[in-house]
């Protein structure tokens, strides 16, 4: 059985102390779910993350005032504050790429510059908008407002213990306050352990390229060749 963990970070045939896992196991899930916290609470550095990307990002805000609020109120997190609103003109751009902290910005950090960098060449000057205390939905609205025919937002996934630095990446086609999750298209677990950000690239090409034909995205776009790995 220890063989196997060479193959997976899970939990997986664990020390015995008796009738309880080992000291040492005990330890090292204390860690994990220490990190997973940290990653939840961990802050946004905007500022920091403006300066990886291509000049003209533009920094927002959703209507959850603080970390807090948006941990109570989810409905906050998927929609603009007011004066975020006003920062938005309306570019008819073809995509809208959308980065939110979601609930690990540590992971936004790691692996938003580098997916962006990947994807940036094919996407032409597509606009770049950063969201402090965003959720998935906060897309639809940033998409509307931009007159985007797709949005694309990167956001750090709910932690897990083994992976508190979890990104992930969402696309709706003809994104408007309103959409579902049936409606979009997720790419998840990019992170070292996981998707790689070339792999994640690719695919995340090969979908948009396949919303744009179909002119649909969510549970009707059907997993062509094209986005298979």
């Amino acid at each position: 059985m220890t063989d196997l963990r060479q193959f997976t970070s899970a939990r997986v045939a664990q020390e015995r102390a008796g009738n309880s896992i080992s000291t040492r196991e005990l330890l090292q899930f204390q860690l994990a779910h220490a990190r997973a916290r940290d990653a939840v609470y961990f802050p946004l550095d905007a500022a920091s993350l403006k300066r990886e990307l291509p000049a003209g990002s533009l920094v927002v805000r959703s209507a959850a005032p603080d970390r807090a609020t948006y941990l109570k109120r989810p409905d906050l997190g998927r929609r603009l504050s007011p004066d975020s609103r006003g920062q938005l003109t309306h570019t008819d751009a073809p995509v809208a790429l959308i980065i939110a902290d979601g609930l690990s910005a540590i992971a936004v950090h790691r692996h938003a510059p580098g997916l962006v960098s990947r994807i940036r060449s094919e996407l032409g000057d597509a606009p770049i908008v950063i969201v402090e205390q965003g959720r998935v939905a906060i897309g639809d609205e940033i998409g509307e407002l931009l007159g985007a025919e797709i949005s694309v937002i990167l956001i750090g996934e709910r932690p897990g213990l083994s992976s508190p630095d979890s990104l992930g990446v969402y696309v709706t086609w003809s994104p408007r306050v309103g959409r579902t999750d049936a409606e979009r298209n997720c790419i998840s677990n990019i992170r070292d352990e996981g998707l790689s950000l070339d792999a994640a690239g690719q695919l995340l090409l090969a979908l948009i390229r396949e919303c744009q034909q179909r002119k649909l995205s969510g549970v009707a776009l059907k997993p062509s060749a094209a986005l298979l790995p």
